[in-house]
């Protein structure tokens, strides 16, 4: 099928099941706030080698937030609920309570599949000087710091949800797929509950599961997609005639639905920039996880 004259091939995006924590991080200011998101979101691209994949969802301006301040909603993603725990802690301990004027509160709502006791573990950081409170009915700790009160909430929810959402806009040169790419991340930025985990939404690198020569690589480069190996000997090129770049955008979600809605508003972006050829998926044949969400079938 064809959308703008830009092929949407028929395959699919593989994806798998992952927990997802959302809370929101809220400061003095907006400044202050996004650096504190930040920080906590860094070095969260892929799970491959990093220690959980994690994004900003959205922005929420003060009449929105429990406690009357501009936030961001964070998400953070890991396959396994104990080491998602564990990043929560270390995250929301090193780059947020150390963050000028923050609070954290959940976001998952009732949403959530269960409670996570974040807040709790994180007072013993005020050695015995901690306070409980409430801020808009939620139950609060408030930990001492020099420059005041860091105040997070004592449960933070967790859910299942699902990562690895993909989809490649194919251009003919490489700035038509970068553009193509950029437009597509902001558009998913609209789309709540979802985050695109790689710098700037974009993976300039793509991936294929394990490698061919090395035994101790858990995933490698994509030689089958990369346009300087065209014509290389031993290669099974599966690039299209015409196109000269490609970006891959990777989406996680609190759950299918999710997904699927931030690959269509993804994909409707990139298809009306100039020079956009193409909208392929990513896939190992079903053998990375349960969820194959055909291209095709989101329109």
């Amino acid at each position: 099928m064809q959308i703008n004259n830009v092929e949407i091939e028929d395959t699919f995006a593989e994806a798998f099941d992952i927990y997802v924590s959302k809370f929101l991080v809220t400061a003095a200011t907006q400044k202050f706030a996004k650096i504190a998101a930040d920080e906590t979101v860094g070095f969260g691209s892929s799970v491959i080698s990093c220690p959980a994949e994690a994004g900003i969802d959205a922005y929420i301006p003060p009449n929105e937030t429990p406690d009357g301040r501009p936030g961001y909603v964070v998400m953070i993603c890991h396959p396994k609920k104990d080491e998602l725990e564990h990043q929560l802690i270390e995250r929301i301990g090193q780059c947020i309570l150390t963050s000028a004027t923050t609070a954290v509160f959940d976001a998952m709502g009732d949403e959530a599949d269960e409670k996570l006791r974040i807040g709790f573990k994180l007072k013993f950081f005020a050695d015995g000087y901690d306070s409980e409170g409430n801020v808009g009915g939620r139950k609060i700790y408030k930990i001492p710091l020099m420059s005041g009160d860091f105040v997070i909430e004592e449960e933070l929810g967790i859910k299942g949800g699902v990562a690895g959402g993909n989809f490649f806009v194919m251009a003919e040169n490489q700035a038509s797929a970068l553009l193509g790419a950029e437009v597509a991340v902001d558009a998913i930025q609209g789309v709540p509950g979802t985050i695109t985990p790689f710098p700037g939404g974009i993976v300039a690198s793509g991936s294929k599961v394990g490698s061919l020569k090395y035994k101790f690589m858990h995933a490698t480069t994509n030689e089958k997609f990369c346009p300087t190996l065209r014509g290389a000997e031993g290669i099974d090129c599966e690039i299209p005639e015409g196109i000269e770049g490609i970006y891959e955008i990777v989406i996680d979600g609190v759950s299918e639905d999710a997904i699927k809605e931030a690959m269509k508003a993804g994909i409707n972006a990139a298809v009306k920039v100039p020079g956009v050829k193409r909208i392929y998926a990513g896939n190992y044949g079903g053998t990375l996880g349960a969820y194959q969400i055909w291209l095709t079938s989101l329109f």
